[in-house]
């Protein structure tokens, strides 16, 4: 039996120039990333939304792949996110929800107006202490915030090494907590298994949505690019239009906004 490889020891960790410099990979190629990114399990939902929240606002909201399945469970949401190319694909999807194009850190909402602040796929894209206070800022007392990431289940060796050739850079230790503010209280955790069927087009469409390969030059892309062919094809034996359930894994953390002084 092939060794499971170690997962990744470091989430969180980049530095404000580099994590601005990836993060500028989604000012653009939203209708792209939109086709091809996995909503959410049901069970991920009901998660978040367990304390039946009213009012909801989706930070980092992308393309509204969250921010639907949120919007049939909440009675109002909101979706913010510094790209207006994103929030145009949301908007098409979702004329009745407002959007914002803004920064996690600074959202320029009112004050005290949510029950529940979600981050699905974006929490690694913000200066942790400046979000954390902006979502206590816009969060009711006791309200919560959530934060919600899809990715390869890479406790399995054959996703592990598809998930570095990939280049997926969302891939956390499910253990390892993000960081949150002191004015939240200890997160609860929760993670899901699950499969998603893909080709090999989709695996490329799928490498395409990454921050990686959206900022590499075309050599590194066109390398990539082979890397996986030689990988899918011939490594693991994959016709190319043969669909094939890649294990993902969805986790997740909710924390409760202490009480104002």
């Amino acid at each position: 039996m092939a060794e499971i490889p170690s997962l990744p020891q470091r989430a969180f960790v980049v530095s404000a120039q580099r994590r601005d410099e990836l993060a500028s990979a989604f000012q653009s190629g939203a209708e792209s990333y939109d086709k091809i990114r996995p909503s959410y399990p049901d069970a991920a939902l009901d998660f978040t939304v367990q304390h039946h929240p009213g009012t909801a606002v989706d930070i980092g909201c992308g393309s509204g792949i969250f921010t639907e399945q949120l919007a049939a469970r909440c009675q109002e949401v909101t979706a913010v996110d510094p790209s207006q190319d994103m929030l145009s694909v949301l908007a098409k999807r979702l004329p009745e929800v407002r959007t914002v194009c803004a920064a996690g850190e600074a959202t320029g909402l009112a004050e005290n107006s949510f029950d529940l602040v979600t981050y699905a796929q974006a929490w690694h894209w913000v200066d942790h202490p400046k979000a954390s206070a902006e979502a206590a800022r816009l969060l009711h007392d006791r309200g919560w915030l959530t934060l919600l990431w899809n990715q390869l289940d890479v406790s399995i060796a054959w996703v592990h090494r598809l998930a570095r050739i990939m280049h997926a850079g969302d891939v956390h230790r499910p253990e390892l907590q993000p960081p949150l503010g002191p004015e939240f209280s200890k997160p609860e955790h929760g993670i899901w298994h699950w499969s998603m069927p893909l080709d090999f087009e989709e695996i490329i469409e799928l490498t395409k949505s990454r921050s990686y390969y959206r900022k590499a030059t075309a050599t590194t892309q066109a390398k990539v690019e082979a890397n996986l062919e030689w990988y899918w094809t011939e490594h693991l034996g994959h016709a190319p239009a043969e669909k094939v359930l890649v294990p993902y894994l969805t986790h997740a953390w909710r924390s409760r906004r202490r009480t104002r002084r």
